[in-house]
């Protein structure tokens, strides 16, 4: 009789455990998840960056292939409203002409809007000289 007591007084507790275990988990993967968003959009801009400043520094080509070429493989890898705000100008590296491709993004909450986190992201090249 004890047994059955303790039985049933114990019923709906493994409900309350999942629903507390999953009030801890939820929010510690979606933090996993925008972190990794954040951190793959970044790395992709970076990269765009850098191969739109290599092409505007080759002796044949200007800013403005740099800056097409930036917003083109933003488009084509992530998006194209990471590639809005991309400026280029021209800068010093240990005295040496260099191009420098920026580009300022607003990554939104888990891609979906909200409060976004501000990147900017920078690419530079020496320029060839001919």
């Amino acid at each position: 009789m004890l047994h059955r007591l303790r039985a049933r007084s114990q019923r709906g507790a493994a409900v309350v455990d999942v629903v507390l275990v999953i009030v801890v988990l939820v929010p510690l993967v979606l933090g996993i998840v925008q972190v990794a968003l954040v951190m793959f959009v970044r790395n992709t801009l970076a990269a765009a960056a850098s191969e739109g400043a290599r092409l505007a520094a080759t002796a044949d080509r200007g800013p403005g292939e740099g800056v097409a070429l930036t917003r083109e493989q933003v488009d084509q890898a992530i998006s194209g409203r990471y590639a809005q705000d991309v400026t280029v100008r021209r800068v010093l590296i240990d005295g040496a002409p260099a191009i420098e491709v920026t580009i300022h993004a607003r990554v939104p909450a888990l891609g979906l809007g909200g409060p976004a986190i501000e990147l900017d992201v920078a690419g530079h090249a020496i320029e060839e000289r001919p």
